[in-house]
């Protein structure tokens, strides 16, 4: 691992989006909307989730763990791009970046685990229904959330460790609009070959085994819903898994093509939208596509504001 004797830089500074004024209010108000959004989505899941008796299943339970992963990854990233975006100064403390980082990779992974604990959880309930309750249990549940979260605070804390061990002797300047690894090892004034293999190695092992998990379970899953004679049987079971899907597909996507292709052919600004997209699209995004896509979802969220329109007119 390659490291420095020492660091002077004591701060770094965000060059963001953009240094016109017009377009940062703009870009406030975007980010601002989309944040708030974020909030209110994934805390009325999983305020649905613990509310609605019916909903206190393995599948809602793992659903409102990664509303609460979207919580703290969007909440990572979007209020200091606020911050950024409402005064003149764009510097971040050496600590703060340092912690900007951490919980950005830590709920990065806990998402890619807990995607896949989610399809593994479909594969139980469609090939193995009548085990499912059995192989689904609490216990079992608790044992995977908390292999997800461990795996995210282990592979978050190697990263940082391993990214703040370099020196950084200036420039300061970071060529994004938050702390993510591959700007920062840009501004070591050291050699940072051996972190950027172990980058791709250690990402790259974690896309692969999570994307392994959730192929072999969606293959399993096919098969059996092939052997459903009834198209209203083969239907009921694919949209169960239809949200899941999407959520997959949209989050692998954008993170295989950042993280695993090599540097030579990124650019910044295209590096910035697809961060964008994953940093604090998907958060806001999830809870719609589950909600959207979820017929059970969707029933409960019309009865629960039904409910609060009839108690308005009591009132």
């Amino acid at each position: 691992m390659a490291q420095g004797n020492g660091t002077t830089v004591t701060e770094f500074i965000l060059a963001g989006f953009t240094d016109h004024p017009e377009l940062q209010v703009a870009l406030f108000l975007i980010f601002l909307v989309i944040h708030v959004l974020t909030l209110l989505g994934n805390l009325g899941m999983i305020a649905l989730i613990w509310r609605e008796s019916r909903f206190h299943t393995p599948m809602y339970l793992l659903l409102s763990n990664l509303s609460l992963v979207d919580l703290g990854y969007s909440s990572s990233i979007a209020p200091r791009v606020l911050v950024s975006f409402s005064r003149e100064s764009k510097a971040i403390s050496y600590a703060g970046c340092a912690a900007q980082l951490y919980f950005f990779f830590a709920f990065a992974t806990m998402e890619s685990f807990l995607l896949a604990v989610m399809a593994y959880d479909r594969y139980v309930a469609i090939c193995n229904p009548l085990l499912y309750r059995l192989i689904m249990s609490k216990r079992s549940c608790a044992c995977l959330l908390a292999s997800s979260y461990m795996a995210g605070v282990a592979n978050a804390t190697m990263f940082t460790s391993c990214t703040f061990q370099l020196s950084f002797c200036g420039p300061n300047v970071i060529n994004h609009y938050f702390c993510d690894v591959l700007p920062l090892m840009r501004l070591s004034c050291t050699d940072t070959h051996s972190n950027e293999m172990l980058l791709s190695t250690f990402a790259g092992f974690i896309q692969l085994t999570t994307i392994l998990i959730i192929l072999f379970s969606y293959l399993y899953i096919t098969a059996a819903i092939l052997r459903i004679r009834s198209s209203e049987g083969r239907h009921k079971a694919f949209s169960t898994c239809a949200s899941h899907l999407t959520a997959v597909a949209v989050f692998y996507g954008t993170t295989f093509f950042i993280y695993l292709r090599p540097s030579s052919t990124s650019s910044l600004e295209q590096d910035q939208v697809i961060s964008v997209f994953y940093t604090v699209v998907i958060p806001m995004l999830n809870p719609l596509i589950y909600s959207l896509r979820n017929k059970e979802v969707k029933d409960s969220l019309g009865r629960m504001l039904e409910r609060r329109k009839f108690s308005q007119r009591l009132r």
